[in-house]
């Protein structure tokens, strides 16, 4: 079986280790991958990590009128059996690339999550008769798409979770948090891995930590926030400057191979309002640390709250305090949530498992 992935992204983010969780694991399944992405990205460089074939575009856009042409050469080439789009422009550049040249192959969209709007141009290309499946990451994720979906769209739609590689089990920390930040040995630390986006709702963590520290007084408890700076950055760093948070927040920027901090967390903590994953809360189940997180994404798939982890709404800042406070100053709960936890992700949301589940799905698409 040959899969053509197309992903138009620039950066790197939870989607972008999915397709590193999944495409090896599917190579073991006798499945051919080709990545048709930008070239100098971080995708590919990764893809060149895992001996993974990499075709680059120019011009760091897909949607460039030699793009097309050269999807049309690689597929006449290639030949896949599907194509798998991973990303919201490489939709829209299937989308116009089929009307062009009427491409054959059956095709695949990954949904990831779901924006706050989304535009008429938008609803068109999801609703795209082209299109032979919809793989959703999440239950959360195909019910929010519904919304917008005729019902001929709907029936298209499948939830295919994200997962986690146990070989991240692997890992061994880039650093020492404790001793590059100067944090006391005897104070306890909060983690959190996102990027400074909107959908990852920081202001949030930020009120988070106004609570803890200013209106609850404790003073026990670290905050690091690890994740690209961007243009959000220099607004959060001075929410926490007002709030007098300076002492207890780090922001570090991005470091790479971050995961491999997260067991020097004593929990970890998501703020987000909009998610498709997010893959750092699989990895943190998953390597020890308890969570704490919004109700967002594959969230609720994965944590029962009170059971195996805590969940609060979104901007819940009073509740995602407080039940950070239960886990930190309960140990035997926090050893539950681990067990629990660990066992969840190693079962069902492992990336050998999930990727059988993409095979079947290809397979599926190919029958019809």
């Amino acid at each position: 079986m040959k899969i053509l992935h197309i992903s138009g992204a620039k950066g790197w983010g939870g989607n972008e280790q999915q397709m590193m969780y999944i495409l090896p694991e599917l190579a073991k399944n006798e499945v051919e991958n080709l990545v048709f992405g930008i070239e100098d990205s971080v995708l590919e460089s990764q893809c060149a990590k895992k001996s993974i074939s990499f075709i680059g575009v120019k011009d760091r856009k897909l949607n460039k009128p030699r793009n097309f042409s050269l999807l049309k050469n690689v597929i006449h080439d290639f030949r896949p059996d599907i194509i798998h789009l991973h990303t919201s422009d490489s939709l829209t550049f299937y989308v116009i690339a089929k009307i062009l040249f009427g491409i054959k192959p059956k095709t695949v969209f990954s949904k990831k999550g779901m924006g706050t709007s989304s535009s008429f141009l938008s609803n068109l290309k999801y609703n795209f008769k082209g299109l032979s499946s919809i793989i959703c990451v999440s239950n959360s994720v195909k019910r929010d798409l519904g919304k917008i979906l005729n019902e001929k769209a709907k029936s298209k739609t499948v939830v295919v979770h994200d997962c986690v590689s146990l070989e991240i089990l692997n890992l061994k920390s880039v650093l020492d948090l404790k001793e590059t930040y100067k944090i006391d040995s005897e104070l306890k630390v909060v983690g959190n891995i996102a990027n400074h986006s909107n959908a990852k709702d920081l202001p949030t963590f930020i009120n988070v930590v106004d609570e803890v520290v200013n209106n609850l007084n404790r003073k026990d408890i670290k905050f690091i926030q690890i994740g690209e700076f961007t243009k959000n950055t220099p607004e959060l760093k001075q929410l926490v400057k007002d709030k007098g948070l300076e002492d207890a927040i780090i922001f570090t920027d991005k470091i790479e191979n971050a995961s491999s901090l997260v067991p020097q967390f004593d929990a970890f903590l998501m703020t987000s309002q909009r998610e498709g994953g997010p893959t750092s809360v699989l990895e943190a189940m998953l390597l020890g640390t308890p969570v704490v997180s919004t109700q967002v994404g594959v969230v609720p798939d994965v944590i029962q709250d009170g059971k195996n982890g805590f969940i609060a709404p979104v901007k819940d800042f009073k509740q995602l305090a407080a039940k950070v406070l239960t886990l930190l100053d309960n140990e035997s709960l926090k050893s539950e949530f681990v067990v629990k936890s660990k066992a969840i992700i190693q079962n069902d949301f492992n990336a050998e498992n999930i990727a059988k589940q993409t095979k079947e799905e290809y397979l599926r698409v190919m029958k019809l």
